[in-house]
């Protein structure tokens, strides 16, 4: 059901203004729910954190999306593209088949994500599983002579869209090619881009002469051109139209993706799609701004790209995400570790708040309108966390505060029965958990990956010191203190206690 007291607005890169979402189906329902595309990575490598961000970003809207319509109301598609240039070369280099690229660097994508708390997509469609798609859109475009065939090449032509430029704003004069090929003389304009091109020998390659199924490709009457005849496999827009088209229909809601691919690809996907389908391919454009490293732009050329499977090594994955959230996505983020030294010191403060709250999973537990408002508007998580700091502070007041049913005080912003500790406290859980945020148990967050027997042996240790410290032997509670720093360990002193977290 949708929330009405704080709509979701979002900016829209197509409009150059934030609008009220408004979806094309609404009320969405399961047979036609709301609809969301987001760009995923080529699979040939590890991600790095700014392909991180934009998974994330989207992650938080799927999640807004589901909890404004209903998780059964949302269907939200993330590609692989699995077959491409640098694929090829790296499975060429390795003397391996493509899919045992793709294969590893799927799930090892897959798996990270995860690790940041992204929800996995409703569906992941693969492109090498929709060729036959690709197909019936070129060959719409050649019967609409939107299309042509150069060289066993076939290009889009830019001309015959009029509105091309719309997404980017570029005149047709500043464009260059949109494709990932080198600009060749057999192309009628600069900007017009590759929708298939032919396979050199021992690449992979479908077409009407192939035997295996998998390679076989419908192309209706253009089968005796030379495009059709020759293996060839599709350029990289295509891709994404076609997967688009077949996995939520030939106009979705929102697409999303970084700013990097507004041109040329989301261009190009729009000029092919809306030539193709005579309809508008989505309603609504969201792009995330540039993760940066210090005062440089994150690239491979200055040798500072940081790789989300490293960070996972030394980071906790909300921790990350935490990090990544903590601008507004349509502000460039700068990636230090200053950022995620201060985002795991304000996870554990928050985890302490529920820990001592005792909260438990509350079915009644409510998403904070002051929260939704900050976060409806335009995805503002940075406002949204600026905000956690005050239900914290809530949280812990109220523990320590002797009051009666019915009584009020006001903090930060806060005027409610102080009888509502704990509902605040698994209010706030519930507020955070829409940003895939405070999603563990409290003990296993500052437990962090310690295994069973370190587990046991910290334990062991908080019970020393805190055994040396009731008999105020301070020698033996230091010394204890000092072996947990320097096996990475916390001890958190207490009348109750003394527990122990990872540092």
């Amino acid at each position: 059901m949708q929330n009405q007291a704080h709509p979701l607005s979002l900016y829209d890169s197509l409009k150059r203004e934030v609008r009220p979402f408004v979806p094309l189906n609404d009320p969405p329902t399961t047979d036609k729910p709301v609809t969301m595309y987001n760009c995923g990575p080529t699979v040939y490598s590890y991600a790095h954190i700014g392909n991180a961000r934009a998974a994330v970003v989207a992650d938080v809207l799927f999640r807004v999306l589901r909890h404004i319509y209903g998780d059964d109301h949302v269907r939200y598609a993330r590609n692989l593209t699995d077959v491409d240039d640098r694929i090829i070369a790296s499975a060429m280099e390795q003397g391996v088949p493509i899919s045992e690229i793709t294969e590893k660097y799927a799930r090892i994508y897959n798996e990270d994500l995860a690790a940041l708390n992204c929800l996995p997509p409703t569906v992941q469609p693969k492109a090498t599983e929709h060729i036959q798609g690709m197909a019936d859109i070129i060959v719409t475009l050649l019967e609409k002579d939107a299309a042509y065939i150069a060289d066993g090449h076939v290009y889009f032509d830019v001309t015959k869209d009029e509105d091309y430029g719309k997404l980017s704003g570029r005149k047709m004069d500043d464009n260059l090619a949109g494709a990932r090929v080198d600009v060749v003389s057999a192309k009628r304009n600069a900007a017009d881009f590759v929708l298939w091109k032919p396979s050199p020998d021992g690449e992979p390659g479908w077409s009407q002469q192939q035997v295996s199924t998998s390679y076989f490709v419908d192309w209706k009457k253009y089968s005796d051109h030379d495009f059709a005849s020759v293996p060839g496999r599709p350029g990289w827009h295509i891709e994404c139209s076609a997967m688009a088209k077949e996995t939520l229909g030939e106009t979705i809601d929102i697409h999303c993706g970084g700013i990097d691919l507004k041109f040329p690809h989301h261009e190009n996907e729009i000029a092919q799609s809306e030539t193709c389908n005579g309809k508008t391919f989505a309603n609504y454009w969201v792009h995330n701004e540039f993760l940066n490293m210090g005062k440089e732009k994150m690239s491979k050329s200055v040798g500072n790209v940081v790789l989300v499977h490293d960070l996972l090594k030394d980071w906790d994955g909300e921790v990350i995400r935490l990090a990544l959230l903590k601008a507004h996505y349509r502000n460039e983020l700068m990636w230090s570790e200053d950022l995620l030294r201060e985002s795991k010191a304000q996870l554990d403060g928050w985890y302490k708040a529920i820990r001592d709250a005792d909260v438990h999973p509350n079915r009644s537990a409510l998403v904070d309108d002051r929260f939704a408002e900050r976060l409806f508007n335009d995805l503002d998580t940075a406002e949204g966390i600026s905000f956690f700091a005050s239900f914290k502070k809530f949280i812990n007041f109220s523990r320590q505060t002797d009051y009666k049913i019915g009584s009020q005080i006001e903090i930060s912003g806060f005027s409610k029965p102080t009888h509502m500790e704990e509902n605040a406290a698994a209010n706030f859980v519930k507020s955070a958990n829409l940003l895939g945020l405070l999603q563990r148990d409290p003990e296993e967050w500052f437990r962090g990956n310690a295994s069973e027997d370190d587990s046991a042996e910290f334990d062991a240790l908080a019970t020393a010191r805190h055994a040396a410290r009731q008999a105020k032997d301070w020698a033996e509670a230091d010394r204890i203190r000092d072996e947990g720093t320097a096996r990475g360990i916390v001890f958190e002193d207490s009348a109750d206690g003394t527990s122990w977290r990872k540092a």
